[in-house]
């Protein structure tokens, strides 16, 4: 579990093919506080660390997680968004975050306003996810809120905090993020359907 504020970032420093797994080094400033088998999100994949080494620690990413997720565009010296899970008594200064992704989604326009950022995200319809106004919405692990939202599209605005401590400032049109839409809002949708 998550909240999808952003800890610090990683940066890939090896992905290795091994069968139908990717086995992916990064290095950040906080993997020697890491745990072997500990899960970590990266974009806001949760990842299972499996090994450690000096500033640098692996993680494995297996068939479903590449076919859900941007995880297949990710290159070496790409920089990840990383968050340890949650600590049973903090602050959810986020939202509830899992950690699964939903679906990827593509970054449509950024409008730099004054002292901010308006991000415009665009998502395949067909998995039937919603956003909602004022929502929540998960972008590359990010806890972000929901405005303009639209049938498979919505805009989010990043303030300067956000914008320099996560890797929103290395977004362009056309780069490929992970979705994870409010686990309340997908309880609710289900439940709907169910009634039909």
């Amino acid at each position: 579990m998550f909240t999808g504020i952003i800890e610090t970032l990683g940066t890939i420093k090896e992905i290795t093919k091994d069968k139908e797994n990717l086995h992916i080094k990064l290095n950040s400033n906080i993997t020697n506080e890491l745990k072997i088998d500990q899960s970590v999100a990266h974009n806001g994949i949760c990842l299972t660390v499996v090994a450690i080494k000096d500033s640098e620690y692996t993680v494995t990413a297996i068939k479903e997680t590449i076919e859900k997720t941007n995880i297949s565009s990710w290159k070496e010296n790409d920089v990840i968004n990383l968050e340890r899970a949650m600590k049973l008594g903090d602050r959810l200064d986020g939202h509830i975050v899992q950690g699964h992704v939903d679906q990827i989604g593509i970054c449509k326009e950024i409008t730099e306003t004054n002292g901010s950022w308006y991000f415009t995200f665009e998502y395949d319809e067909a998995s039937n996810n919603i956003t909602i106004e004022k929502g929540s919405i998960t972008i590359n692990g990010t806890s972000l809120t929901v405005v303009n939202s639209k049938r498979n599209e919505f805009s989010v605005a990043i303030i300067p905090y956000t914008y320099e401590n996560t890797n929103f400032k290395h977004y362009k049109v056309g780069t490929i993020i992970n979705l994870e839409f409010d686990v309340l809002g997908k309880y609710i949708k289900r439940i709907q359907e169910l009634q039909k």
